[in-house]
């Protein structure tokens, strides 16, 4: 495993999105004999994580470059979604944002790792392209 390819992948996904180390998570695990990178993103303000991608590969030096090659490419390829939730007892409805082919995704990327009764949704909305 090369650790100097897999810092200079992660660091170059971050400066590409534009976000602190803190507000991204690579989490890599072995799924059916390959290895799955998670890629998530931690909201600074209300400290909820979403999962902005996930990419498989023979190592995660592969995810890594998936990863990077899809972030350079995303904002062509998938529609925007705003998406209103709140989670139970939080007064305060939250608004976030999300890369997506459909709602559906949107959806699968709000709730990645979470009960379906933690967030409660009001709102998805398809945003208008520019």
């Amino acid at each position: 495993m090369d650790e100097f390819e897999i810092a200079r992948l992660q660091r170059e996904i971050q400066q590409y999105l534009g976000l602190t180390a803190e507000q991204l998570r690579f989490e890599f695990r072995q799924l059916d004999g390959l290895t799955r990178l998670d890629l998530i993103t931690v909201n600074p303000r209300h400290q909820q994580s979403f999962l902005f991608r996930y990419e498989t590969g023979r190592d995660q030096v592969e995810c890594l470059q998936k990863m990077l090659d899809y972030v350079k490419r995303f904002r062509d390829t998938e529609s925007s979604y705003t998406v209103q939730w709140r989670s139970p007892g939080d007064r305060e409805l939250h608004t976030s944002y999300f890369r997506a082919h459909n709602a559906y995704e949107a959806l699968d990327k709000l709730y990645f790792g979470r009960d379906l009764n933690a967030i409660t949704v009001f709102s998805v909305v398809l945003n208008p392209s520019s």
